[in-house]
């Protein structure tokens, strides 16, 4: 049935036949359903490639399961994720400038499930050498299979001339590799051709598919872990200028031992490097070492945070005499499911945030009106530049804390440890404490 002059179908839809008439008779040959002309861009996805063979159907269902469900996978997908909106200006080459690759072709959905479909059927070579460099570089087919390689960049690091005769060694190599054995010859003693695309539905097809599935979840991983330090490079955080002066420095201090730097060690280190990181062995004992490098990497990283206060500092602030005053945090673990909570305190003890170490306000200190808030004495103020910073070292605990600061005890506040309790023994009863400091300064002689 076709469609009148004056609707309009959106470019991404697809037009669903029609039912067949109920008058119709077993004999009726049924007809393909007719094709919308549109003045834009056809309607309807482009169909599969027509050379590709397509797997047997199932004698009950009468049609193929994998040629059904996963063939129209780019289709499928890109209906759903691909709407164009009415009125929007999507990027495009100016008239006389150079064409870019990005804006090359106008942004289509059936240009962009065809694309889609020719790179699912040509992109196996592409995961095989990701396979394979990742089977090299995490020791996966063995110490001899990774030690071979890593002599062999030890050798080009000794006689770096050796580069320029790499293309010459790949297609040896490549040549080497698909000789023909005696059984895959054909009679006049050629080898058969290789596959140049993956047949729609095959398992190489459905191979390639699950291989870019993966590869976009590793690169949104990546991506996700590297953007938290973007904003320290993009002037959005007062770190930049500190940055922006470190690698200033660094540079002017490098530039005179560049002559000195033997280049051939330098990049055999530099090579050599991540395949140390990557060894079993490495990565088994890496987490024993950084938890037990954590204190120092705890203190260390306050005394830079002190040294980049103290930067901050004005003039008169400078001269002044400085304090440091502190508060504790208190939480309890309780609730259903378990939790961490300041309203899981019980009533008569201590509260959520008190001054003294022993777990109440001292009597003469002032009192916590709110959560890092307290008067002070006549004649201080906090330092303006900082704010009140969680004590990462714990050592006022004598056991130390945890990466975020926090000691836990037991039900009455007693025998403190680092290592957080189990979720589970909430009945057992379990505490923690958390200290935070902040400077102070004074502001006149009168006290």
């Amino acid at each position: 049935m076709s469609l009148p002059d004056y609707i309009e179908v959106p470019p991404y839809a697809t037009l669903l036949p029609s039912a067949p008439s109920p008058k119709a008779t077993p004999k009726t040959e049924k007809k393909a359903p007719p094709t919308l002309q549109s003045t834009t861009v056809t309607s309807s996805f482009p169909p599969t490639s027509p050379t590709s063979e397509s797997p047997p159907t199932s004698p009950t269902s009468g049609f193929s399961p994998g040629r059904s469900v996963f063939s129209n996978v780019p289709g499928v997908l890109l209906n759903s994720a691909l709407q164009i909106p009415a009125g929007v200006q999507l990027p495009a080459n100016p008239k006389g400038s150079v064409s870019l690759l990005s804006t090359r072709d106008p942004l289509s959905v059936p240009i962009t499930t065809t694309n889609f479909r020719r790179f699912i059927s040509k992109v196996g070579p592409v995961f095989w050498i990701q396979d394979r460099v990742e089977e090299i570089v995490f020791w996966r087919k063995g110490t001899k299979f990774t030690a071979t390689f890593m002599v062999i960049y030890a050798f080009l690091c000794y006689y770096p001339r050796l580069l320029l005769l790499l293309p010459n060694a790949v297609l040896i190599a490549t040549l080497a590799a698909t000789y023909p054995s005696g059984d895959d010859r054909s009679p006049d003693g050629l080898a058969p051709p290789p596959k140049a695309n993956a047949r729609e539905g095959s398992a190489e097809w459905l191979a390639n598919i699950q291989g870019i599935q993966n590869l976009m979840g590793a690169f949104a991983d990546l991506y996700d872990a590297v953007f938290p330090y973007v904003p320290h490079l993009t002037h959005s955080t007062p770190y930049t200028p500190h940055i922006l002066t470190f690698v200033l420095i660094l540079t002017l201090a490098t530039l005179p031992l560049l002559p000195l730097i033997p280049l051939r060690p330098f990049f055999l280190v530099i090579g050599l490097a991540p395949f140390a990181l990557t060894h079993p062995l490495t990565i088994h004992a890496l987490p024993h070492l950084i938890r037990a490098s954590a204190p120092f990497l705890r203190r260390l990283r306050a005394r830079i945070d002190r040294i980049v206060d103290d930067d901050k500092l004005d003039d008169t602030i400078w001269t002044a005499p400085l304090r440091e005053v502190e508060l504790f945090e208190n939480e309890r673990l309780g609730g259903d499911p378990p939790s961490w909570a300041k309203s899981n305190l019980k009533q008569g003890e201590r509260v959520a945030w008190t001054r003294g170490r022993d777990g109440w306000s001292a009597l003469n200190g002032g009192d916590v009106r709110s959560n890092l808030t307290f008067e002070l004495d006549p004649g201080w103020a906090f330092v303006e530049t900082e704010d009140w910073r969680a004590d990462t070292e714990g050592g006022w605990s004598g056991v130390g804390a945890d990466d975020h600061g926090w000691v836990y005890t037991n039900d009455v506040w007693l025998e403190p440890h680092v290592e957080q309790p189990d979720m589970g023994g909430v009945s057992k009863g379990a505490t923690r404490r958390r200290r935070w400091t902040r400077r102070i300064y004074m502001t006149s002689k009168t006290v």
